[in-house]
């Protein structure tokens, strides 16, 4: 029998460690200290433009590579609130901001540096006590991936099951709300963000969110209930929660063995479809049936274990209740656009809050052309291909277009933000995969009578 399971792949090198700054103060003064430094630039920049008699705004003297990185790389240095916000403008305004800070930004949706080994012990001692490790049977110190909130590692409890504990960064928590008010300040400041649009929304947004991700016992919750609603599924593994071996900086689970979820690119046609297919009908039970979604599209969520063809779910600290006004209108525009009804479309759509209604004929016009482009691929009757499709491309085009018409600058209500970038997210991946799709099928049964 010929293995068609994709190739085994060594586990990844220990991320980069480097402190996490801590304390109110400590962090304040790391923004003051980037504000001051981008100040002086921006001085010199504009006494150079002054000598060949231009006057370029403070936008333009701050849009330089050199800037930008250094606003990111400071922002990730920080983590948590800073790390977390960038993340959210990188992604949550599409093609309004400029491509320069787009590009930058993407940059803090990538792992984040770890914490060195005498932060570590520190921040596990205040958790378990000076003797942490006789918590547990084994306890690895190399941390096996980090992000913007905390890090990953290995153990295993004393029971002898392995485990995979997720440790908080030091002073996230209390210096979320802080954080945000002083790098909103920067933002607006440097004058990179579009008069046009609110920051206002977005930074309520972030800062619930961050104050739900940095919530552990809420998160070892959610994890449970994902297990509950899914245990007859035998497509998806989630870990099992060990409140136990949890507390409000640690969150304890079980280790499930499994390679990156784009290992699959190697394997077999059918085995790319199924897992494809299979995340793209699980957002739809989460947005219809469950009405509880894991929001962030993170390919680092999904993982693949090949020995028995599952697909192991993690990170549940963007979970979000999904209200039932929201999943209904979804299903009615679902409806709507299989049957092609144009201003029953644009109704929903406003409706959702996608878009602000009172736009004109043509601004409407040009939004329910792109919304059809998408409706076509559910109607069918073949299989989306996800390989071959272009359908992203121009749908990018047509929005990079529609996103110069500053009347339609608008950032949707939070939670129709989040469901649409976890749609975007496995659109993604299932063109990562290559994957063929029966999408007319599941959006006719999603879609009900």
């Amino acid at each position: 029998m010929t293995d068609h399971s994709p190739p085994r792949t060594p586990p990844p090198p220990p991320p980069p460690s480097r402190a996490v700054p801590t304390g109110r103060l400590s962090r304040f003064t790391k923004l003051g200290g980037l504000a001051t430094g981008l100040a002086a630039r921006a001085a010199a920049g504009r006494a150079r433009a002054a000598l060949t008699g231009q006057r370029p705004d403070m936008a333009q003297i701050l849009m330089t590579q050199a800037n930008l990185s250094r606003i990111a790389d400071r922002l990730s240095e920080m983590r948590g609130a800073a790390m977390k916000l960038g993340q959210l403008l990188s992604m949550e305004t599409g093609d309004v901001l400029p491509p320069e800070l787009s590009h930058i930004l993407a940059r803090l949706r990538a792992d984040a540096d770890a914490m060195p080994p005498g932060q570590l012990k520190q921040v596990l001692s205040d958790a378990y006590g000076p003797d942490f490790r006789r918590h547990f049977r084994s306890f690895d110190t190399r941390p096996i991936a980090a992000a913007s909130i905390g890090q990953v590692h290995r153990a295993q409890a004393k029971d002898g099951m392995r485990l995979a504990l997720k440790v908080q960064y030091p002073g996230i928590r209390t210096s979320i709300d802080s954080d945000l008010d002083n790098v909103a300040g920067l933002i607006r400041w440097t004058g990179l963000w579009p008069r046009e649009l609110d920051l206002g929304p977005v930074m309520a947004e972030a800062r619930r969110q961050l104050h739900e991700e940095a919530d552990y016992d809420r998160e070892g919750r959610y994890l449970a209930r994902f297990g509950t609603v899914l245990a007859d599924d035998p497509r998806f593994v989630v870990p099992v929660h060990r409140p136990d071996l949890s507390t409000r900086d640690v969150l304890a689970m079980r280790f499930e063995p499994s390679v990156p979820i784009e290992a699959l690119a190697e394997a077999n046609t059918a085995t790319r479809d199924a897992a494809a297919s299979a995340l793209i009908e699980l957002c739809l039970c989460e947005l219809f049936d469950f009405r509880l979604m894991q929001t962030d599209p993170n390919f680092a969520n999904y993982r693949w274990r090949a020995e028995t063809g599952q697909i192991v779910l993690l990170d549940f600290g963007a979970t979000r209740e999904i209200p039932a006004a929201l999943a209904d209108g979804h299903r009615r525009l679902l409806r709507a656009g299989l049957d092609g009804m144009r201003e029953d479309i644009l109704a929903e759509l406003e409706r959702i809050g996608f878009i602000k209604p009172g736009l004109s004929e043509a601004h409407c016009a040009a939004i329910l052309d792109m919304a059809e482009m998408g409706f076509a691929a559910l109607r069918g009757p073949e299989p989306f291909d996800f390989a071959t499709s272009r359908l992203a491309e121009e749908l990018r085009a047509r929005g990079q277009v529609i996103g110069q018409e500053r009347d339609l600058w608008h950032i949707p209500p939070a939670d129709t933000l989040f469901l649409q970038r976890k749609i975007g997210g496995l659109y993604l991946l299932a063109t990562r995969l290559g994957a063929r799709v029966d999408l007319p099928r599941l959006a006719r049964r999603f879609a009900g009578g």
